[in-house]
């Protein structure tokens, strides 16, 4: 299985993959605490360093750039300083930006969290700020968004949709762009926080379990209804493939010919798991575009979550890491 697995990620290199969705800025602040504050009891943190990295959809971008395929990412910004600096931050890692919209009545998702550090082996995250734009996107925009999503479908070898629940996901838009993947006969994936039914039709359909669980309007509380619950969202969606995943307990799998769970590929050495979905559903893609079937794909995506959550932030594994573990 090792060399399989291995062959399937030296198969992806170079591969296309289009991202459309939500896209924001995460904003880390790092600060060395140094006394209980007078006004509250809370740490007071003096400021040490600032990182700042794609994030949402953006994410999944990078982490296909990481792991040795090609992106080009098409979403929407505001015309502020958040925007400009998450342009340059994917161009920079060689992400094709052409397809990002800028919208003047609209701000940039900027997601700062505060992070205590200096004390302990890793930072600790202590508060968390999200400034978010949640309205759905004006006409003009829209349209202006599905054009250059139809323009850059035609040379991607696959499509994933990340839904962030930021508004720009909206029906218009997941049909537009399921309608363009079969239109250049590539496979579609989403990673999407909610509202599945938007997604019918696509090749694969990524959620976590409480997700699941909300869709269903049921507890997954076992292998038995785990795998009840699958198939009916599977059929529900008319979906290739349907993964769920399950935090600690790994992740798990159906397709029309079976199911299958995946025990979680590192559960010893959890620090952050910031983004884990992200490569997630990037390794899920790059996998069925480079030939593997569901399982392989499945196997590789969660071995790369491992990786994901031992480190601080989100992160982007590279194709060398994922080649070691397996």
């Amino acid at each position: 299985m090792g060399s399989a697995l291995g062959t399937i990620i030296k198969a992806w290199a170079g591969r296309k993959v289009l991202v459309v969705g939500d896209v924001c800025l995460d904003e880390y602040q790092f600060g060395r605490p140094v006394r209980l504050s007078r006004e509250a009891p809370v740490p007071v943190l003096e400021f040490t360093r600032r990182q700042v990295v794609p994030g949402a959809g953006a994410n999944p971008a990078l982490n296909i750039v990481r792991l040795g395929g090609r992106a080009a990412i098409v979403g929407v910004v505001g015309d502020d300083e958040a925007g400009a600096t998450l342009k340059t931050l994917l161009a920079g890692a060689g992400i094709d930006v052409c397809g990002l919209v800028i919208d003047p009545g609209r701000t940039t998702t900027l997601k700062t969290r505060v992070l205590a550090e200096g004390i302990l082996r890793f930072p600790q995250q202590v508060a968390r700020l999200d400034r978010v734009d949640r309205q759905p996107l004006a006409p003009p925009v829209r349209e202006r968004l599905l054009e250059a999503a139809a323009g850059l479908a035609a040379g991607a070898d696959a499509i994933l949709v990340s839904d962030y629940r930021l508004g720009v996901v909206d029906e218009a838009v997941a049909r537009t762009v399921l309608a363009a993947a079969r239109a250049a006969g590539r496979p579609v994936t989403v990673d999407s926080q909610g509202g599945l039914e938007r997604f019918a039709g696509y090749t694969l359909v990524r959620c976590n379990q409480a997700e699941a669980e909300a869709a269903l309007g049921r507890p997954l509380t076992d292998e038995g209804s785990f795998r009840a619950g699958l198939f009916e969202l599977l059929g529900r969606l008319r979906a290739g493939v349907m993964v769920v995943t399950r935090g600690a307990e790994g992740l798990s799998v159906a397709t029309p010919d079976g199911y299958r769970h995946f025990p979680a590929a590192n559960v010893s050495e959890v620090f952050d798991v910031t983004g884990a979905g992200d490569t997630v559903i990037a390794v899920l893609t790059l996998a069925l575009v480079a030939g593997a079937d569901p399982w392989q794909a499945a196997d590789l995506a969660n071995r790369a979550a491992g990786l994901v959550v031992r480190r601080i932030g989100n992160y982007a594994p590279t194709a060398a890491e994922l080649l070691d573990m397996v």
